[in-house]
């Protein structure tokens, strides 16, 4: 053999070596030094987790009375495993079901498809978990309807009963206050993907309101059983066992028997408008406690039954509320409804005057209508009350006296051609107050309205420029109508810039300018305190199963506005004027308590779905006891019609019950120390569960 050869043998025999000791010192390393994280690599693809849903924390009132709270139930679930073996794909299953339950095929059927399963615009109650975990269809079931399910198990394959903690709504004081507290549901696909939760699929998580606002406090600490199995599925041994801990229970500022009051106080103001001959489609009121912010009470209509959602939703019930033909009802509108504020806006007018040097003592005109460029701007109902004074234009509700205020200070700052550094005193004022930005509240998907000063008007523009300038060819046939032809032309031609209409319509509240009902509770509380506003706040505090105070929620001071004492001297004179001998003079006749406020009805442009024109907008924004004053309340009638008749009754209504002599709710005022959750007062609902033990499916 040659040198060459033999060189070449040892090359090759050491590369052997080389490999064989990287392979003995690869598996030496995989089985002994690392062996442990291999080992539990391989227990977890033999192993299943059994979750125990932990006891969600309650929803109480200001008084520690439950609101919301988790009570044992009876649930029916479906097995897509075993309903999918089936030669039908379980139809007979499902159709037996909806006999049983009085349900439509077509809502279960739908209920127990993957949303993935079905095209993108028929998803609507769909579910959005996996087919390997139970999927719920009949919450809150009665016991006679969980044994029949039990005792004829040969004709359910696939269907489960199960007893669980499920979410309950006792109304002990008649309330209803589903838009506060939102509601649960299954974790989504989505929910699970989130890196800083550690969600499980059986657990159920806040979706809206409260419950998703405090969900982590709320939730607690699922149980979790880990078995190991062999590959046939059956249980071998169990790893770990450790038990579910209860979530915090969350105390709120909202009064039960004072909600109650309201919600029934805006119903019948919605009801009220519609005997007067206005759509009256909906509405929306809020009680604050001006020197804290605290919610006492906010109501929306309509609105809907907070159990739907455990008790399993149909199709049709889903779409309802989402639907503007049943008015919306998921949507709340004290937070998220923006309306004009109309003349419930002229108290902002007052401060924005003070500041521009008028004297709030001094008389006044209020013609009949003010001529501005082409345009007659008129007063209401196009009546001249003569030369009055400020306060008297306040209590009567005058709007030309403030055409020619606001429109004097158009032209000062410049009109079409404004100065550098216009004073504004109008959008300046409204800025103080908060217009344009949300409340800060404790709840999601707060609207933030609308103010429409020079910064929003040039951004308006930039986004619909094109369209006006090209209205003939962009817009609706049924839009193409002379006078929108030339709003079209105008907007196209100096769309950036605050015109004179744009100005006299701020200043009483009308135009572009939009707010929630709370944001106009919150700008009342201002007012009836000199300025200074609060964050509104529903949540009290925060306290765990042994009473334990987690949380305290302080009060935080949102914004001061910056005016004279006199300014607000004579806006609260004022604003008692327009309750004792103005528009609301006979909407408040005979109240024992004094109260302050302001009536507003607001025009609204567009029509119905059927066509007809859109009725005025319904306001009464006010503060009470006007000596003293310790509330804000609040309501809006959309389509109501005149503020006083319709909305103002229906504050005075609130007031009878918050400040009756020797009735009032807070007869010492609104607690300040956080109370012991009772939940002993909800042991009336409880579901009877005797005779009815689920296990494996069976009656014991």
């Amino acid at each position: 053999m040659s040198q060459k050869s033999r060189l070449n043998m040892v090359v090759f025999q050491t590369l052997i070596f080389s490999l064989v000791a990287s392979l003995f010192g690869r598996l030496l390393y995989i089985q002994v030094l690392d062996s442990g994280r291999y080992k539990e690599a391989a227990i977890s693809i033999q192993s299943r987790d059994i979750i125990t849903p932990a006891v969600r924390g309650a929803i109480t009132d200001i008084n520690g009375t439950p609101m919301v709270i988790d009570l044992p139930g009876l649930v029916v679930s479906v097995s897509r495993v075993t309903l999918d073996k089936q030669i039908d794909q379980g139809s007979s299953v499902l159709a037996r079901m909806a006999t049983l339950f009085s349900l439509e095929y077509s809502d279960i059927f739908q209920r127990t498809r993957l949303c993935g399963e079905l095209p993108k615009d028929n998803r609507t109650g769909c579910w959005n978990g996996t087919r390997y975990q139970p999927i719920p269809i009949i919450g809150n079931a009665t016991k006679d309807e969980a044994l029949k399910i039990m005792e004829n198990a040969d004709q359910f394959p696939g269907i489960e009963v199960a007893t669980v903690p499920i979410r309950s709504y006792p109304s002990l004081e008649g309330e209803n206050v589903a838009h506060v507290l939102g509601y649960v549901g299954a974790v989504s696909d989505e929910d699970l993907k989130n890196p800083e939760e550690n969600y499980y699929r059986s657990e159920v998580i806040g979706k809206t309101g409260l419950e998703i606002e405090y969900n982590d406090y709320l939730r607690g600490i699922p149980g979790i059983r880990t078995v190991l199995v062999n590959r046939k599925e059956v249980v071998t041994k169990q790893s770990t066992n450790t038990k579910a801990i209860a979530g915090n229970n969350l105390i709120t500022n909202i009064d039960a028997k004072l909600q109650s009051t309201v919600e029934k106080a805006l119903k019948g103001a919605v009801l009220r408008a519609k005997g007067s001959g206005y759509k009256g489609d909906s509405g929306a009121a809020v009680v604050l406690e001006i020197k804290t912010g605290r919610v006492l009470a906010m109501a929306s209509y309509p609105t809907y039954d907070p159990s739907l959602w455990q008790k399993g939703l149909t199709v049709k019930q889903a779409t309802d509320l989402f639907s503007e033909k049943t008015g919306v009802p998921a949507l709340s509108r004290a937070i998220q409804g923006l309306f004009a504020p109309a003349s419930t806006f002229k108290s902002v007018s007052v401060v924005a005057a003070a500041k521009a040097g008028y004297d709030l003592n001094k008389s006044y005109d209020c013609p009949a209508g003010v001529e501005i460029g082409n345009r007659t701007f008129k007063n209401f109902d196009s009546i001249a009350a003569g030369r009055i004074s400020l306060e008297q234009a306040i209590a009567i509700s005058c709007d030309s006296l403030w055409y020619q205020i606001s429109y004097d200070e158009w032209v000062r700052d410049g009109g079409l051609k404004p100065k550098s550094n216009p004073n504004d005193y109008f959008f300046n004022a409204a800025k103080e107050f908060g217009i344009g930005l949300s409340t800060g509240i404790d709840l999601p998907s707060e609207s933030s309205g609308r103010l429409p000063n020079r910064e929003w008007k040039k951004n308006w523009y930039e986004q619909n420029k094109d369209f006006y300038c090209n209205y003939k060819t962009r817009a609706q046939k049924q839009d193409l109508t002379p006078y929108l032809i030339e709003i079209a032309r105008e907007n196209c031609i100096d769309g950036n810039k605050i015109r004179a209409g744009d100005a006299v319509n701020f200043s009483i509240g009308q135009g572009d300018t939009l707010v929630t009902p709370l944001k106009l509770a919150q700008i009342y509380a201002a007012i009836a305190n000199n300025g200074t506003y609060y964050k509104p706040q529903i949540a009290r505090a925060i306290v765990d199963q042994d009473g334990k105070v987690i949380k305290d929620f302080k009060p935080i001071v949102a914004g001061k506005v910056d005016a004279e004492q006199s300014t607000w001297d004579f806006l609260h004179k004022s604003l008692r004027s327009v309750v004792t001998r103005g528009t609301a003079a006979g909407s408040f006749s005979g109240l024992k308590v004094a109260v302050s406020g302001k009536t507003g009805t607001a025009q609204v442009f567009g029509k119905n779905p059927n066509g007809s024109a859109k009725d005025d907008t319904s306001w009464f924004a006010s503060y009470g006891p006007t000596e003293n004053p310790q509330y804000a309340v609040v309501m809006m009638v959309s389509q109501g019609g005149f503020g006083a008749s319709t909305s103002g009754v229906g504050v005075r209504e609130i007031y009878q019950t918050l400040l009756a002599p020797g009735k009032e709710i807070f007869p010492n005022g609104v607690p300040s120390t956080i109370p012991k959750v009772d939940l002993k007062k909800v042991s009336k609902v409880k579901v009877d569960l005797t005779g009815v033990k689920v296990n494996g499916g069976k009656v014991q």
